[in-house]
């Protein structure tokens, strides 16, 4: 009998964290073959958090992600699918506005246009992250970057504010 060829490439599940249930990120290491819990908190939002930032950490340096979320459900241990929950619809980038022609910037400027811009990229995909949407890909990053082209910091900051309030459990 012939081996399945996307095998040997893909992780084993995650194994039950030990303790009692609590909510815990479970990441896959494909240098040790195992899985190592990353996040664990007695509430959910902080844990998806911290895998929304360990995502966006290994994904920069251009390693694979596999994370399994684990947590309280029906008196014991329930692993939660983050792929169907989180899943994004990719969306078609739009095209970027077009520089201002004859504009000259004091010197020093473009370094703090960049701070800036770095700083309402990460407020929000930090809302985003909150929201639980932490496996962004390509589509996802390009709508990302548009609007903190385009948008300024005190919207994004109301933006990542709602999808805050979206990714909190319902009660």
């Amino acid at each position: 009998m012939a081996a399945d060829p996307d095998r040997s490439t893909r992780p084993p599940h995650s194994p039950q964290p030990p303790g009692t249930p609590r909510w815990t990120a479970m990441f896959y290491d494909p240098l040790s073959a195992s899985w190592h819990c990353a996040a664990e908190s007695p509430d959910r939002t902080p844990v998806v958090y911290a895998i929304g930032e360990m995502t966006q950490t290994r994904r920069a340096k251009g390693g694979e992600v596999t994370v399994a979320l684990w947590g309280p459900g029906g008196g014991g241990w329930q692993r939660f699918d983050l792929t169907a929950a989180n899943a994004v619809a990719p969306l078609a980038p739009e095209p970027a506005a077009p520089p201002t022609a004859g504009e000259s910037a004091p010197p020093g400027h473009a370094r703090h246009a960049e701070r800036l811009e770095d700083r309402r990229h990460q407020v929000l995909v930090a809302g985003l992250n909150k929201a639980g949407l932490h496996d962004l890909g390509a589509d996802d990053e390009a709508a990302v970057r548009t609007l903190v082209d385009r948008v300024d910091e005190t919207t994004l900051r109301r933006v990542a504010h709602w999808m805050a309030l979206a990714g909190r459990p319902v009660e």
